[in-house]
């Protein structure tokens, strides 16, 4: 047990030297050689703290919208008159002109979709979505928004923002050591929605034109308008890729891919209506109107305006991210100063060294030589963590200091475990080398089962727990997997270097 191959001793030492080499950057500038470091938490460093509330009314407005052609279409084909349809966020309302046609309109909507409920009094009808439909489409919403403006915010280059959900339609956004906060909430606030319409005509209409049934009047961005379908015949949703770049006259624009189906539909569309214009619509408005030449089989187009570069970046990282399903209204802000963080760092410096120190006194006190070991394999636990920790890009918090603190603790447990049966051995009487030789092979089965225990409930807090908590698993479950390896290989192997070379005829421990 205490022969170490010399494949295995450089083994430990390479990890040990990769250690030191990715702790670093922690403690001295090594710019253009190794940048990975730790990130610090917004307790740490300070940031933006922002509540944003899900537009749910709006959203449900566009909902009953939607389904408003639908009724429209299914009366048509059924040939029931009807007047007076509308819909807002409560409701779709309509009057039917033929009171003893009310059974059958009430079954045509109905069949037509599971999430209507039909009240009707006489010829006066009020459709409305289910609650189970409402309650659903809520926390797909916000689940949705979640994971969309995490992409936003990881594609500006923050790191490991705090994003959660709060209530039934709020989002809580941190972002740790954000220097302009309202370039992140531009970005958050942007919907971001592409569409593709037909365009009604060959020209752009007045702005008072009224649309015929089932288009829309939207502008442009050189203010004039445009007829086009409501109904799209694509949506962003089906973007695969996009980027800046320019057209084949050198103007800015941003290049679109499609995915299977979105580029198959295109396709489609395109080439059914040669010699018509499309327009691209962002958010309601008309970024561009052009006449469709050829088909477009290839799936990949490009979308021109009046955009400078930065602008079309940004565009192409939203189109990326995709677009959010309903307006984000920002309820409360807070900057948490950055005097905190370095408060908390100071705090958390202090109570790391302090413990080291402790822990260092009575490990020498009460080990002698094998006590110095332990220390110096505390060291480079301490070092393998901060390493691991920047190696992974991990954001460090206060619960992650105190996960740190608690490490420094649990690393030299090991030690002690293994210590104290190399005592019980020296005490039946066997060498200084097969005392320690049994000590490490016999303290084995115990340091694994208590390591793994507490490996167990880190997995499991991390799996279950949000925020700060998770933190605090990622240190304590990267520290336990470092002092175990610094225990049973690393000390193991300075023990066995020290015995070797020194060969004692007792050992003082």
């Amino acid at each position: 047990m205490l022969n170490f191959p010399k494949w295995k001793v450089l083994l430990i030492l390479s990890v040990l030297v990769a250690g030191i080499y990715y702790a670093l950057p922690n403690f001295v500038p090594m710019d253009g050689i190794n940048d990975k470091k730790l990130n610090l938490g917004l307790d740490l460093r300070g940031g933006s703290h922002l509540l944003l509330e899900v537009d749910f009314d709006t959203y449900l407005t566009e909902q009953y919208e939607n389904q408003l052609d639908a009724i429209r279409k299914i009366l048509r084909e059924a040939k029931l008159g009807y007047k007076d349809l509308n819909a807002d966020n409560n409701d779709i309302t309509f009057n039917l002109r033929e009171i003893d046609k009310a059974e059958e309109a009430k079954k045509l909507i109905l069949d037509s979709s599971p999430f209507f409920i039909v009240v009707n009094n006489g010829a006066n009808f009020r459709i409305k979505f289910t609650d189970t439909y409402i309650y659903q489409r809520k926390d797909e919403l916000v689940k949705q928004s979640i994971e969309i403006i995490r992409r936003r915010v990881d594609e500006t280059g923050t790191k490991e923002p705090i994003i959660q959900k709060q209530g039934d339609q709020r989002i809580v956004l941190q972002v740790p050591g954000e220097e302009n906060p309202d370039e992140i909430k531009e970005k958050i606030n942007t919907t971001a929605k592409l569409t593709f319409h037909m365009v009604v005509g060959d020209s752009s209409v007045a702005k008072n034109a009224v649309p015929a049934p089932g288009n829309v009047i939207l502008p442009d961005q050189e203010g004039q308008f445009w007829e086009v379908e409501k109904r799209a015949m694509l949506g962003g949703e089906n973007l695969d890729n996009a980027s800046q770049g320019y057209d084949s006259y050198g103007n800015v624009a941003v290049m679109f891919k499609f995915d299977t189906v979105g580029g198959k539909i295109f396709g489609d569309v395109t080439k059914a209506n040669v010699g018509k214009r499309f327009a691209s619509v962002l958010d309601g408005v008309v970024i561009s109107a052009p006449v469709i030449r050829e088909a477009i089989l290839g799936g990949s187009g490009q979308i021109t305006g009046n955009f400078a570069v930065k602008e079309a970046n940004d565009l192409a990282t939203l189109l990326r991210a995709g677009a959010l399903p309903a307006a984000l209204e920002i309820m409360e802000e807070r900057t948490v100063g950055a005097s905190l963080g370095a408060d908390s760092i100071a705090a958390g410096k202090m109570a790391s060294i302090i413990a080291i120190i402790v822990v260092a006194v009575f490990m020498i006190l009460t080990y002698g030589v094998f006590g110095v070991i332990s220390v110096i394999s505390l060291t480079l636990n301490i070092i393998l963590v901060i390493a691991a920790l920047s190696l992974f890009q991990a954001t460090l918090t206060l619960p992650g200091i105190a996960g740190i603190v608690l490490t420094v603790g649990m690393a030299v447990d090991a030690n002690v475990l293994i210590f104290e049966r190399i005592r019980e051995e020296l005490l039946l009487g066997k060498s200084p080398l097969n005392a320690v030789e049994q000590g490490f092979e016999k303290a084995f089965g115990t340091i694994l089962d208590s390591n793994i225990t507490t490996l167990i409930v880190g997995v499991l807090l991390f799996s279950f727990g949000s925020g700060p908590v998770k933190g605090f698993a990622v240190t304590l479950s990267i520290g336990i997997i470092c002092s175990m390896f610094t225990a049973i290989m690393v000390s193991r192997l300075m023990i066995a270097k020290w015995l070797r070379k020194t060969r004692p005829k007792t050992l003082n421990i």
